[in-house]
């Protein structure tokens, strides 16, 4: 059999990169989780986790993944800073393209996750770092005392928008329907929050400001009515893009770009594997991230094992 550097490789050290390794490592697998970031992912920016079992109290999203990292390497998982560019995956050696070196492997996990989509509208690309943001955790404290607008009605949008009123004194939250499509208990803290005001049935139109953000345009899609609000920074949740790019058309993935996996977590490439919010899921969670990367390192490890 040719000679590759690794059994398995790893792509993305977010909750379902880093439990992929902890299985692979305890396997005796030789494996290697690859990251481009801090291991983590998206929920390092997330403030408080409170439905992951095991923490009844709940616990920040760094403390969880900081866990999750810290047991992974306890069992030798070996994570390295680079940037996957390509992956070349036909044949029974796959080849990993990163920006200073070829590596090769039997066996790949494609864990790396997905990224908060863009509205598109005027302002939103000019003004970002300098009032638009993706990140509550990151930004909310240079919000105090200040006016915020925030656009979606998911669970993200909802729960950031609440932790958003920690410090600002007032967050309009934006969305274009007449009901949040958060979950029950975070509808209800929304609607019970007094510093926070729910623009139903609409839709942000434009940022403005020179320097930062002074101000959002927002229009009623039933009536067709605008206003200005006047504000100091707009947050933006309205769903998110696989992180997906690099793998080219080799892969098999839906209308939005998620890979598409079996129930054993394999693509419809032979020992190229997937787990977490890249895939295609009915329902994008740290917990469902685990449970998959669980069954995609059992599934890797039996088909390097038949190999």
């Amino acid at each position: 059999m040719e000679s590759v550097d690794y059994d398995l490789v790893i792509i993305g050290g977010g909750p379902a990169g880093l439990t992929a390794g902890l299985y692979a490592a305890r396997a005796r697998l030789n494996v290697i989780l690859i990251e481009k970031m801090a291991p983590g992912g998206q929920v390092l920016v997330t403030d408080w986790v409170e439905n992951y079992p095991g923490f009844p109290e709940g616990i920040t999203g760094f403390e969880l993944v900081q866990k999750m990292a810290d047991q992974a390497k306890q069992f030798g998982l070996v994570v390295e800073s680079s940037e996957v560019i390509a992956l070349h995956a036909d044949g029974q050696t796959k080849e990993i393209k990163l920006h200073d070196k070829t590596i090769t492997t039997r066996g790949v996990i494609i864990a790396t996750g997905a990224s908060p989509k863009k509205l598109g509208v005027p302002g939103e690309k000019s003004l970002f770092g300098k009032g638009v943001s993706v990140c509550a955790t990151c930004d909310g404290p240079f919000y105090r005392d200040k006016v915020v607008a925030a656009v979606g009605g998911g669970d993200t949008a909802v729960q950031e928008s609440i932790f958003l009123t920690k410090f600002a004194k007032k967050v309009y939250l934006i969305h274009r329907r007449d009901e949040l499509r958060a979950t029950g208990i975070l509808r209800e803290r929304a609607l019970a929050n007094d510093k926070m005001e729910i623009l139903w049935d609409s839709v942000l139109t434009d940022i403005g400001g020179v320097a930062n953000v002074e101000k959002v345009t927002v229009k009623n899609v039933k009536s067709g009515d605008t206003k200005e609000i006047a504000a100091d920074g707009c947050f933006i949740w309205v769903g998110i893009r696989p992180n997906a790019d690099f793998l080219g058309d080799g892969i098999n993935r839906d209308d939005f770009g998620f890979i598409i996996t079996d129930p054993n977590m394999e693509t419809s490439v032979p020992g190229v594997f997937a787990a977490g919010d890249v895939r295609r899921t009915p329902l994008r969670q740290i917990v469902t991230a685990v449970g998959d990367a669980a069954i995609a390192a059992f599934s890797a490890e039996h088909y390097i094992e038949n190999l």
